[in-house]
């Protein structure tokens, strides 16, 4: 838990830390029209990263998607875990800090915890690294290969109090989905 964040949201490990098996036996019904959304971006990211193995190629189809396709998103993009930082993967968005060391900033400490963070605020939250200066909110996903760190998953908004738990649902659904499909297991 976070507890110089108070503000800050702080989740159990993520769901794409999960089993394809785990996973899709855990599956329900979308019901919400952000659930619905985020159900229809699972369909393409599947079609965009249908014959393609290329992980950096499929990151950043994957990132694109995510900005293009969620509203109020102002950044979207992958830091991967390079010993003990945070090194800038690809992204949609403003030029962004190219290292973050774990524990910096949102990305760093959602990758030391490996967890998801929620910051409705990022203006609240003690040591926010600021790429972009229109951004107010920001949700953070860790991206798990088995028990591996990858690296995290990263989107800003400009709109406070942007991203919610379902985001936190939909988004470990589709790096569940991204995962999967790089290790051969989810085309």
């Amino acid at each position: 838990m976070v507890t110089t964040q108070p503000k800050a949201k702080v989740k159990a490990k993520p769901a794409a830390k999960k089993t394809m098996k785990q996973k899709t036996s855990a599956k329900a019904k979308p019901t919400t029209p952000k659930s619905i959304h985020y159900a229809e971006l699972v369909g393409q990211l599947q079609g965009l990263l249908k014959g393609e193995f290329d992980f950096i190629a499929n990151a950043a189809n994957f990132a694109a998607l995510l900005k293009t396709s969620l509203p109020d998103v102002n950044w979207a993009g992958f830091y991967f875990l390079k010993g003990n930082e945070l090194v800038l993967g690809p992204f949609q968005g403003r030029p962004a800090c190219v290292r973050i060391p774990l524990g910096s900033g949102v990305c760093g400490v959602a990758a030391r915890q490996c967890e998801t963070i929620i910051v409705p605020n990022v203006h609240e939250f003690v040591g926010h690294i600021a790429c972009d200066p229109a951004s107010n909110a920001e949700i953070v996903v860790p991206l798990f290969d088995g028990e591996r760190m990858l690296g995290v998953l990263d989107l800003d908004s400009p709109v406070m109090g942007r991203f919610d738990d379902q985001d936190a649902e939909g988004l470990n659904e589709l790096l569940t989905v991204f995962v999967a499909h790089e290790e051969g297991l989810g085309e």
